[in-house]
């Protein structure tokens, strides 16, 4: 039962992911509601991983904690949008400290890789040199499912 609990929650994780992508590249927000529900799904899978309460979830929660501060400062420099912020520190919450780190790279690879995108197809439309809005979201959803994978798999096998 705690395996189908906790496949349950991993795609539920995934829809929640990808809606939150889709929405990020179509309007540049996420929503509130989206990030809070990947939050609050996180002691969920704790529980259905058998993760202790002390030191195991008081460490993944302060490992969270960490990001969102560091992240926060990007967003009070005007570096990322508020969503993006809550987004990586609501799969914080989900990610073991190696993972997490992991997928930070990967974020900051496919967001670099995507800023040139669309830097590059700003240039070749000659549009204006107005603030270009890189929908960073795209690239942590896609970090973050890459990262997943393979628990996700797993769950199959």
């Amino acid at each position: 039962m705690g395996d189908m609990f906790a496949a349950f929650l991993l795609g539920t994780l995934g829809l929640l992911l990808v809606s939150a992508g889709v929405q990020d590249a179509r309007s540049r927000e996420i929503a509130n509601w989206k990030n809070a529900a990947i939050a609050l799904l996180a002691p969920a899978w704790w529980w259905a991983n058998g993760l202790p309460l002390w030191p195991g979830m008081a460490i993944q929660l302060g490992i969270a904690c960490v990001v969102f501060a560091l992240f926060a400062g990007a967003f009070a420099l005007g570096q990322m949008g508020g969503g993006d912020v809550k987004l990586i520190g609501a799969l914080a919450l989900w990610l073991p400290l190696q993972p997490l780190i992991w997928m930070l790279v990967l974020m900051s690879l496919l967001g670099g890789a995507l800023t040139l995108l669309m830097l590059g197809e700003r240039w070749m439309r000659r549009q204006s040199t107005a603030a270009l809005e890189i929908p960073y979201g795209v690239a942590i959803v896609i970090a973050a499912l890459i990262v997943l994978r393979e628990p996700i798999l797993n769950q199959f096998t």
